[in-house]
């Protein structure tokens, strides 16, 4: 957690047919990312752009809270979340929570 915000972990796949949030992944090292397929291609910063639409839609957050720190031209990639980062997170886990599986 960032003191200005949340940093959250990606693992995006360009290309592909449509945009949606695939669920929880585990990266190598073992940490735990979120998986994205994004239809846009990973050319002139396309797919990036597509991953923070997507995310600030679907966590009904505004686009410029959102931000690419590393990993722009890989598909590993950290996302950061301007704001309160203990609210964001408790956000975030209410969101993880409504997506699992019953």
């Amino acid at each position: 957690m960032a003191s200005e915000g949340l940093h959250v972990a990606l693992r995006v796949q360009p290309k592909a047919s449509q945009d949606r949030i695939e669920g929880l992944t585990q990266r190598a090292g073992g940490a735990v990312a979120i998986k994205l397929r994004i239809g846009a291609p990973p050319e002139d910063g396309k797919a990036n752009a597509a991953v923070i639409k997507l995310l600030a839609k679907v966590w009904g957050l505004a686009k410029s809270d959102l931000e690419i720190v590393s990993g722009a031209a890989s598909r590993d990639k950290v996302l950061r979340i301007a704001g309160d980062g203990p609210a964001l997170l408790r956000k975030l886990n209410a969101w993880l929570a409504e997506q699992a599986p019953p």
